[in-house]
């Protein structure tokens, strides 16, 4: 079924009405799951490559209804960063059609042996990657993560039942209609990628309790989300927190490397989860980096301890808040420390375990300022927002995961997989 046509429903749906709706996309994917998980290589990535080919056709039917989206948002409060995360252009658009092409492009990750054993008796095993079977991915204003996340499942076997924010409700029903004018063309079952078409937060929840069909849930966005998942989730999770990420400016930095490192890591884009929050300089080098960097952060707002203040006087005091603070906008706090172990105690205390670097070019402290800190991704003189899937050769990413089982850091198609035990015998029979 094309979701592009499912009629609009609202929170006013009844409890009993949502309940069906999830119920029945949850059948309807572990069907469609099945038939993925046998489906040929060639069959998936010609999905993926005709879907990209309907979301550049569909371009301006795209921008129609992601306008409607922001129309419908206009007098809401939301802040420059949400509006910014919700927003599409026609460049992002054909980033969303390249990253399909890119995921289209790699290797398989379905059927690869990850070990084998061969047995004194004569079996031989063999640990073999497939796929999860459906997954629940769950994700606030940002509509192409609906894209990524269809476009992975699909390269990695599974099934997806996507559930946005619901301000971004139109945007993503194009975004569905295109992957599943993909599935169509490649001749694989279009209930692999489904949207839950309603706004009624109760579909969330009845999500994560579906324990009979969904094998895997997803949230991507702020800690109210996640809080949420981690309340009502039945079903296993694959956590994506919220990105309080730091850069460490070591007193052995090259200062003019470090200033434009830390300005593109907090300014590219400060709404995404890899945007640096906090900068931590060595005392020692302070008085020489935290001028430069302001200059350079001219049109962002500096909250610093007392010895940040006492170098750059006009900057706001910092409070006990702000180092656990992801920001999301043009705000940024700096503490000053007394050294390596001193930068590693504070990043540790306040890190929510995305994403932190340091700056240095004393290698033995990268070493061990890397090594100490348990974050996902970990940076040495590279920009925070290089902690992304596309950057890291993956085409795209369903999340950055901070947790430590399962997967960890940017979640491509490799890291949708499990894997299961082919054991080859020749009539062996256990004593």
């Amino acid at each position: 079924m094309n979701e592009m046509s499912t009629p609009d429903t609202t929170s006013t749906t009844g409890e009993h009405d949502v309940a069906t709706v999830v119920a029945d996309l949850g059948r309807r994917a572990k069907a469609a799951a099945r038939m993925l998980a046998t489906a040929t290589s060639d069959q998936r990535n010609q999905a993926l490559t005709e879907a990209a080919e309907a979301l550049r056709s569909k371009t301006q039917e795209l921008l129609d209804a992601n306008r409607r989206d922001l129309d419908a948002i206009s007098d809401k409060g939301k802040d420059a960063a949400f509006i910014d995360r919700l927003t599409l252009t026609d460049d992002r658009i054909d980033g969303m059609a390249d990253a399909l092409d890119a995921i289209a492009g790699q290797e398989d990750p379905l059927g690869r042996v990850l070990a084998t054993f061969d047995r004194p008796n004569g079996l031989k095993i063999e640990r073999v990657a497939v796929p999860i079977g459906v997954i629940a991915m769950i994700y606030e204003s940002r509509p192409n993560v609906g894209s990524d996340a269809g476009a992975l499942c699909i390269k990695s076997g599974n099934a997806v039942i996507l559930r946005g924010g619901s301000e971004s409700l139109h945007s993503s029903r194009v975004i569905v209609g295109c992957l599943a004018e993909g599935l169509r063309a490649a001749g694989l079952p279009e209930d692999a990628v489904q949207l839950v078409d309603t706004r009624d937060r109760e579909a969330v929840k009845l999500l994560l309790q579906s324990t009979e069909t969904v094998d895997l849930a997803i949230p991507r966005g702020g800690r109210g989300l996640v809080s949420l998942v981690q309340r009502e989730a039945r079903v296993p999770t694959l956590l994506h927190l919220d990105g309080n990420n730091h850069s460490y400016v070591h007193e052995s930095a090259d200062i003019e490397k470090a200033v434009g490192v830390v300005q593109n890591a907090k300014m590219r884009r400060t709404g995404i989860c890899g945007a640096t929050e906090c900068v931590v300089v060595d005392r020692a080098i302070a008085a020489e980096f935290l001028p430069r960097v302001a200059k350079a952060l001219h049109d962002c707002t500096l909250r610093g301890d007392a010895e940040a203040r006492d170098i750059l006087p006009d900057i706001a005091l910092a409070t006990d808040e702000d180092w656990d603070t992801e920001y999301l906008s043009n705000v940024i706090s700096v503490k000053v420390v007394d050294g390596l172990q001193s930068g590693i105690e504070f990043v540790q205390a306040h890190s929510s375990g995305h994403t932190d670097a340091i700056l240095a070019e004393d290698m033995q402290a990268a070493r061990a300022f890397m090594t100490a800190i348990d974050s996902a991704v970990v940076m040495h003189n590279a920009s925070t927002q290089f902690s992304d899937g596309g950057e890291f050769g993956m085409g795209a990413e369903i999340g950055i995961a901070t947790g430590k089982m399962h997967a960890r850091g940017p979640v491509g198609a490799e890291q949708l997989t499990s894997f299961k035990y082919f054991v080859h015998g020749d009539g062996q029979k256990r004593p």
